[in-house]
């Protein structure tokens, strides 16, 4: 069921595991009931040395799934765009405003696997879903119309977890057709910074370089810039504010998380 997983789609797999742990804190942040099954069904394609990494990045996790779920549900879009939606399953988790249209973005094989397992759970969408395969580096925006994405619309846009898996000029071309999709009124979030911290710590973590090697750094700290350039109106927040608002402890970390409207 996972041979066909690409090596991005694979940490997927390891960020449902740790939304399974923390969805079982008795304080959590957020409640998954879909990523323990995505993790059981997928552990096999992890690499054996994975389970050190998980204090790497539990509380980056946790908190992001938060933030953005907040960020959603928050946005009052009527379309809502996830790229590299991975094995998150806030088409089914979250209370969606009736009308609301998400669109999941990601590799076919991913979504191949996320559906199989989601059917095995007989989870039921709690807006309408549109599951868009394609490769965010290639024409991704054709395939996002032709299933009935409408331009016209506001939609609320979300990266996580992508960027830093894109080159520069990558992210750029990504966030340009994003920029050209939007309506006035749309906004965009994705995480915001260097990861410089999170980069050492896995490094030197057993395993590390299965997820390390694959981060090419897309806009890092330039985002902002960025998007005032293309005619957005940005904001930041680092993710030690974050921590101090839920109640958690974290690294002291100027990384963090961008948010936008157009």
């Amino acid at each position: 069921m996972t041979e066909s997983l690409p090596a991005v789609g694979r940490t997927a797999v390891g960020v449902a595991a740790l939304r399974a742990l923390e969805s079982r804190r008795p304080d959590r942040l957020f409640d998954d009931p879909y990523a323990t099954a995505f993790y059981q069904a997928g552990r096999s394609a992890l690499p054996a040395t994975r389970d050190g990494l998980g204090p790497v990045f539990a509380s980056q996790v946790a908190i992001r799934t938060r933030f953005y779920d907040d960020y959603l549900l928050g946005a009052g879009c009527p379309q809502v765009v996830l790229l590299a939606a991975g094995l998150d399953a806030r088409a089914f988790r979250l209370p969606w405003p009736p009308g609301t249209r998400l669109f999941e973005l990601d590799l076919p094989e991913v979504l191949a696997f996320k559906d199989r397992v989601l059917a095995g759970q007989g989870a039921q969408p709690s807006c309408e879903r549109v599951a868009v395969g394609a490769d965010l580096r290639d024409d991704w925006a054709a395939a996002l119309r032709a299933a009935g994405f409408d331009a016209r619309v506001p939609a609320a846009w979300l990266a996580e977890g992508l960027l830093v898996y894109l080159s520069r000029e990558d992210a750029d071309r990504m966030l340009t057709a994003v920029t050209e999709l939007s309506a006035p009124g749309s906004r965009v979030s994705f995480e915001h910074g260097t990861t410089d911290g999170l980069l050492a710590r896995a490094r030197a973590t057993s395993g590390g370089e299965h997820v390390t090697r694959l981060w090419k750094g897309g806009l890092g700290r330039r985002a902002p810039e960025w998007l005032r350039e293309h005619g957005w109106e940005p904001a930041t927040v680092t993710r030690s504010a974050l921590a101090e608002r839920y109640g958690r402890q974290d690294e002291q970390t100027a990384d963090g998380f961008v948010t936008a409207v157009l």
